[in-house]
């Protein structure tokens, strides 16, 4: 069991958590919550041991291993197989298999085993450090957004391993569903606190609405109180006849504990301005292609229409064309055949995943949304830094200051100072906490014109989009419906493939005791070698053990003959114990490969 107990954490004068407490119990799947900026990566760190809080500890059983996935890129190794192989315990080091499982899992090849992992993009190097936690059977697993990196088929994967992992996990994550469909419990950190219950977020959300309402009730009790003995020790303070009680009530008011309003928190507010159209088409696509290569297009002959209504997902493994395809619709990029067509009336918006980079660095956040959009007054301005958490000051802030989900909010927040009818939005949760995504789904749901979004948030999709462009491996089909019906009728191709790979005929009696007799004659001579050995290394560790008692007592009696003989025997049994580590090795390898051609 991990403890934390007590522990503060400021910077620069700022509290971020005020004695704060909790425990990971065996087997918990903890998702951590709290708005950006609350603490929730530095937690992790001081569980980690990368930082030390100001005051309290962090308790962590001895020998209790904790993996997290690591942000920065070191590898030793020259293939990524290699590179994740080591992280295999000394009794699996020849198991492939396992953490070939792993890698395919996270949307690695065969042919990418052999490859060096620095030839990956930045995204998939992040994979490969995911990986390598997972690999390591530790005993608690630290993600810090874990699926920021991922495509849907990835992140379903990984889904189902953190449910099935033999240990614990703490998930940061602002993908909700998620987080959802594999805690069992919730940290959340608010108001400088943390908060532990049992149940998701949605049940962690439900309790804090109580406990906030409870304390507000309570407050307001106490301040009509207040008010009622104020008044009586102000009228009555001066007479005599009620001098003692006017005493008494002053005693009454000092006892009294104060009682803060609670702290607000600033929640995002997405209206998008819509752009009145007459058009029931806003655009018409026909026989679109590209490719970087000209023989490798990532789309070619992909026609289809956006229609004023329309809430189109696009969706699919990354590295496929759905960003490029997002540029070519918003005029970044130029088809390489077909032709597309807008009315006149279109106004579009566009949020891309780099498009933070275009940010002007020396502005402030109220000039780049001024920029979009000069007919905006002072307050509109005003208004919309608002409603993406810059109140006040905070509007005056340089671009350059800001974090990257900050900057991702001021991006939104220029999509909201024009008006549009189109908006082409390419992982807008990205960076976005919680709350925040859910302000954006509801944002999107309310908006009237017509959205094409780029997403791996399943909640998002299922919430917000009635078509699907979805790229599979013969291209991109375009699928009428929502993404549940999508799953129910069509389904990912790599899941319908692993299904049909791990379905088995049903056997016959006959055909499963002869199975077992298959399994026996095969496996038994193996186990038994093996369990000579390991009989074997226990008999010379213990020889091993005695022997150096006998050294130690010669030693002390200075029979430097009995020294000698000693010496050399534990010399014997130390090389032989290596030999026999060696061959256990070797016959460990031929069980397991031998067992998995057995279950194929």
């Amino acid at each position: 069991m991990i403890q934390v107990n007590n522990i503060s954490k400021g910077y620069a004068g700022r509290e971020l958590i005020e004695d704060g407490s909790f425990s990971v119990s065996p087997n918990e799947r903890i998702g951590v919550i709290g708005r950006n900026g609350s603490g929730k990566s530095t937690l992790f760190k001081m569980i980690l041991g990368i930082e030390s809080p100001d005051s309290g500890e962090v308790i962590i059983p001895k020998n209790y291993l904790i993996k997290s996935l690591d942000q920065y890129i070191k590898f030793t190794h020259e293939t990524v197989l290699a590179e994740c192989m080591q992280e295999l315990g000394a009794d699996e080091q020849y198991d492939e298999y396992k953490v070939e499982k792993v890698l395919f899992g996270l949307g690695f090849t065969k042919e990418d085993m052999n490859k060096d992992p620095l030839s990956f993009s930045g995204g998939y190097q992040i994979r490969i450090n995911l990986a390598k936690a997972l690999i390591g059977k530790p005993g608690l697993l630290l993600l810090d957004e874990p699926t920021n990196y991922l495509d849907i088929l990835s992140l379903r994967w990984l889904k189902n391993f953190l449910r099935k992992f033999d240990g614990e996990v703490m998930l940061i994550t602002h993908d909700r569903g998620f987080m959802n469909d594999i805690i069992t419990h919730t940290v959340g950190l608010r108001r400088r606190k943390i908060k532990k219950i049992a149940g998701d977020t949605h049940q962690y959300e439900e309790q804090m609405k109580l406990e906030d309402d409870l304390y507000e009730q309570t407050r307001a009790n106490q301040e009509k109180k207040k008010k009622e003995l104020e008044d009586f020790v102000t009228r009555f303070k001066a007479k005599a006849s009620k001098a003692a009680q006017a005493q008494s009530r002053v005693k009454q008011l000092e006892k009294m504990q104060e009682m803060d309003k609670l702290e607000v928190e600033a929640n995002l507010s997405l209206n998008f301005n819509y752009k009145e159209t007459p058009a029931k088409v806003l655009m018409q696509l026909k026989d679109l292609s590209f490719g970087y290569k000209p023989d490798n297009k990532l789309f070619k002959d992909l026609s289809f229409d956006i229609n004023k209504n329309d809430r189109i997902g696009i969706i699919g493994k990354n590295g496929k064309g759905k960003s490029t395809l997002l540029n070519v619709i918003g005029g970044f990029l130029e088809s390489q055949t077909g032709q597309m067509k807008s009315h006149p009336s279109l106004f579009q918006g566009y949020l891309g995943q780099t498009n933070i980079s275009r940010l002007n660095s020396n502005n402030t956040i109220a000039q780049e949304i001024t920029e979009c959009n000069a007919e905006l007054s002072f307050t509109q301005v005003r208004q919309i830094c608002g409603a993406m958490m810059f109140s006040g000051d905070m509007a005056d802030k340089k671009i350059e200051v800001l974090s990257g989900g900050e900057k991702s909010r001021v991006m939104l927040g220029k999509i909201l100072a024009y008006q549009t009818n189109l908006l082409l939005l390419d992982e807008p949760t990205n960076h976005l906490d919680i709350e925040s995504v859910s302000a954006l789904m509801n944002g999107i749901k309310e908006y009237q014109g017509a959205v094409l979004i780029v997403t791996h948030d399943e909640v998002l999709l299922h919430e917000t989009v009635n078509k699907l462009l979805v790229f599979q491996k013969d291209g991109v089909e375009i699928f009428d419906g929502s993404y549940q019906d999508f799953l129910d009728k069509i389904g990912w191709e790599e899941e319908l493939a692993d299904t049909q790979n791990n379905k088995r005929p049903k056997l016959t009696k006959k055909e499963k005791q002869r199975l077992a007799q298959e399994r026996v004659r095969i496996l038994s001579p193996i186990k038994k070698q093996v369990q000579s050995l390991e009989n074997e290394i226990i008999q010379k560790e213990e020889s091993l053990e005695s022997l150096n008692k006998l050294l130690i007592k010669s030693t002390e009696e200075n029979n430097y003959d009995l020294v000698r003989e000693y010496s050399q025997q534990i010399k014997e049994n130390e090389y032989r114990i290596e030999q026999l580590f060696a061959e256990l090795d070797n016959k460990t390898e031929e069980l397991n490969k031998a067992e998995e051609k057995l279950h194929t």
